[in-house]
This record gives C-alpha cells, structure tokens and sequence, in this order.
C-alpha cells in the first residue's frame, strides 16, 4: 500500500482538495504500478516551513511503497507530484521536496 504524506505551508481552509486527492492518487497508483484503492494519501496545510531562506509557498512530502520504485520512478513521481501541487496550490517545482522510500529495498531473499 502506497502512502504519500504531503506537509505544505499553503493554507488549505478554503480550498477544494478533492482534485488533488485524486490526481495524486491517480498518479501515483499509475507511476508505482498499483491500484488506486491501495494508493493513500494525506495533505496536510498550514505547516510552518522555512525554506531557501524563506517561508514562500513550499512542500515536503514522504511516499513510502512496498516495492515498486526505482530510480526512473522516483523521477516520475518528483516531476508528477511537483506539477500537481504547482497547478492546484500555486507551489514552485523548486520549492517541492520528495522522499520516497521503498519498505522492500535492500532485502535479502531466503532460500529457506
């Protein structure tokens, strides 16, 4: 199960969010290779960021997954994610960090 966990310092009282739940969720069952109803996703607003010596509109999101990513996904996910909180919350791409981790990286398989 997909989580992507957006923190944002955008003020979201007032703002319809259901477009970005769903792009979001859209994009990342899509890119990952998931089905949608697997997919969660939690937006938080109004988070206090300093960013690039400044505390212009900015976000921070965490995807963790179950296998699924790679290097190639990772870049699909930035540049996806990016472009949605961009059109929806007005957030710079520069201003858009993602961590992402995979749960499956790095385990050794037993033969046992």
């Amino acid at each position: 199960m997909p989580c992507l966990y957006i923190t944002t310092n955008v003020n979201l009282d007032g703002v319809d969010t259901d477009p970005i739940f769903g792009e979001t969720t859209t994009a990342v069952a899509s890119i990952i290779g998931k089905p949608q109803h697997f997919v969660m996703v939690i937006l938080k607003g109004s988070v206090p960021i300093f960013f690039n010596g400044n505390k212009e509109a900015a976000a921070y999101a965490e995807i963790v997954s179950m296998g699924g990513i790679n290097t190639e996904i990772k870049r699909k996910l930035i540049a996806t994610l990016g472009t949605i909180l961009e059109n929806k919350l007005s957030i710079p791409k520069t201003r858009f960090f993602l961590k992402v981790f995979d749960t499956t990286a790095g385990r050794t398989i037993s033969k046992i």
